[in-house]
């Protein structure tokens, strides 16, 4: 069977709170709906097309006449990051919380984090990236010390300095501290924070990487591979996944870089899957709170879904989805509690509306790929 499906997800673009997340502090959360009412109504002429509007009443995205499969996905799990949300698109669902360090790491991870890097800690408590940077960054310099920090998602994040840890110095701090986040201290991600600059001019490199802990089950994705069919990521995607049922990394540092990426694939992919992270609606823009910038990247995304459109061939599946949200309207600067959008264009979707789990997602692909199921969660929407 020579079939492509194509999973792009729009990290954190979710579309309304779930109905635990008050238990997050999530209540009336709604990532997309409360943007669209801030810059006064959305202008995305492709996903409209698609049936955004029929997802969930936004402002300025009309319902579609004719639109493709669409509806709501829900975690069967907890969490509301990007390592749970990308496991359960592809059917892995964590029995427990992953932890999480609100009053920073305990003594004993950064004492076993200062004697295996070879370096002492900055900061160790709760920040966003790029405050975390600003504040620390010209003690850093001055000290050789490694800036460390977490959020309330289940991440421990370094940031260095190219001048004074060379990215390959900071990869292998990144590779230690992933092996002394184990067992109850498994977080879900450690992740290198490269960045340059002079002091007042301090910016991220594209040089971030994930180091995430192993998916706790199998995976929609080794199904995939395991049958034979190629299976490549773009983005942080496979990073989140560990690599685990992956053949073929792309980078995609910036979206520009991971549209070309996907087009590419589109263009040149005779069969596989090809699974998608577009990282700025978060990484950018949901945690910065900045409202016009998320709304223009969601801009750049309609056109690439456009010039994606423009590349499908008839026997492909092609799926917009997200993660989780991050409301940039709310308080604070974390991820919050989501539903996730879902449009899905394949050869007889029939415009039908589909609202179930993630993981109905990585169910599609595996039977729109090779025509079976598996003992994962998740039902196919494409049978």
């Amino acid at each position: 069977m020579s079939r492509r499906a194509f999973v792009v997800v729009l990290d954190a673009c979710g579309v309304g709170a779930l109905p635990d997340a008050a238990e997050y502090g999530d209540a009336g959360a709604d990532t997309l709906g409360h943007l669209a009412e801030a810059v006064g109504g959305f202008e995305l002429p492709a996903l409209e097309g698609l049936g955004l509007g029929c997802v969930a009443p936004l402002r300025g995205v009309a319902r579609a006449p004719e639109p493709v499969l669409h509806g709501r996905l829900h975690p069967l799990g907890p969490g509301k990051d990007s390592t749970t949300g990308h496991w359960e698109l592809m059917g892995v669902v964590t029995p427990r919380p992953l932890p999480t360090y609100p009053d920073g790491f305990p003594p004993e991870i950064v004492d076993a984090l200062t004697e295996r890097t070879g370096r002492g800690i900055l900061g160790n408590h709760t920040a966003e990236g790029v405050e975390a940077i600003l504040r620390y960054g010209e003690e850093h310099l001055r000290t050789g010390r490694l800036i460390v920090y977490t959020s309330v998602d289940s991440v421990l994040q370094i940031a260095a300095h190219v001048d004074v840890v060379a990215p390959d110095e900071l990869y292998a701090a990144c590779a230690t501290a992933r092996d002394v986040m184990s067992g109850e201290h498994a977080v879900g991600r450690v992740i290198a924070r490269p960045f340059q600059g002079p002091p007042g001019s301090f910016t991220r490199t594209h040089g971030r990487r994930d180091f995430s802990v192993r998916p706790p089950g199998r995976s929609y994705l080794e199904e995939v591979h395991d049958a034979g069919v190629p299976v490549h990521a773009v983005g942080k995607a496979g990073q989140l996944m560990a690599g685990v049922g992956v053949d073929i990394s792309h980078p995609g540092p910036t979206n520009a870089v991971a549209f070309d990426a996907v087009e590419r694939l589109l263009d040149e992919l005779d069969c596989g899957l090809a699974f998608v992270n577009l990282v700025e609606t978060d990484q950018v823009y949901g945690h910065r709170k900045d409202v016009p910038g998320f709304a223009r990247a969601l801009r750049e995304i309609d056109s690439f879904v456009a010039r994606c459109r423009e590349r499908l061939r008839p026997e492909d599946l092609f799926v917009l989805t997200a993660d989780h949200g991050c409301d940039p309207t709310t308080a604070g600067t974390d991820h919050t509690r989501e539903y996730a959008p879902l449009l899905a264009s394949f050869a007889g979707h029939r415009g039908r509306r589909h609202d179930g789990p993630l993981a109905d997602v990585g169910a599609s692909v595996l039977d729109w790929l090779t025509g079976r199921g598996a003992d994962l969660p998740g039902e196919s929407f494409v049978s």
